[in-house]
């Protein structure tokens, strides 16, 4: 049902969290496949992809992973993100209800400031992005 796209560049530490929190939605049969999308990384990236079992993408960035998709639906994040509890029943209504996409938001005690939000350039994919592969 959903593919899982992440973009990376030396995100080894960070690309773990997120893969540890999308454990539930394997086990539950909601993630379909995890697709780590490399921007040229020198760390052990590719090494922490292969060992969770994810798709490794060398080259081609976000596009390139979109392709190799086999969910009906995409959930793009960035490395580090950590899905909240309940994120896999709100995925499920939202995709059965719904063909428009839908954006996650940080938890209240987890978001940035907001000057620092202002001021550090904003990064478009900080809390997630559920979108239909047709789109």
């Amino acid at each position: 049902m959903l593919s899982v796209l992440i973009q990376t560049l030396n995100d080894e530490e960070r690309l773990a969290r997120t893969l540890a929190s999308l454990i539930g939605g394997a086990v539950e049969g909601v993630v379909r496949d995890v697709i780590v999308c490399d921007t040229g990384s020198t760390d052990q990236t590719h090494r922490v992809a292969e060992h969770a079992g994810c798709v490794y993408v060398a080259s081609g960035g976000i596009a390139a992973g979109i392709r190799q998709a086999k969910g009906d639906w995409l959930l793009l994040l960035e490395p580090g993100a950590r899905l909240a509890e309940g994120w896999i029943d709100e995925v499920v209504a939202h995709t059965a209800r719904q063909t428009m996409p839908a954006r996650f938001s940080r938890a209240r005690g987890s978001r940035v400031p907001f000057l620092s939000r202002v001021f550090s350039g904003n990064r478009a994919l900080a809390e997630g992005l559920v979108i239909s592969k047709r789109q």
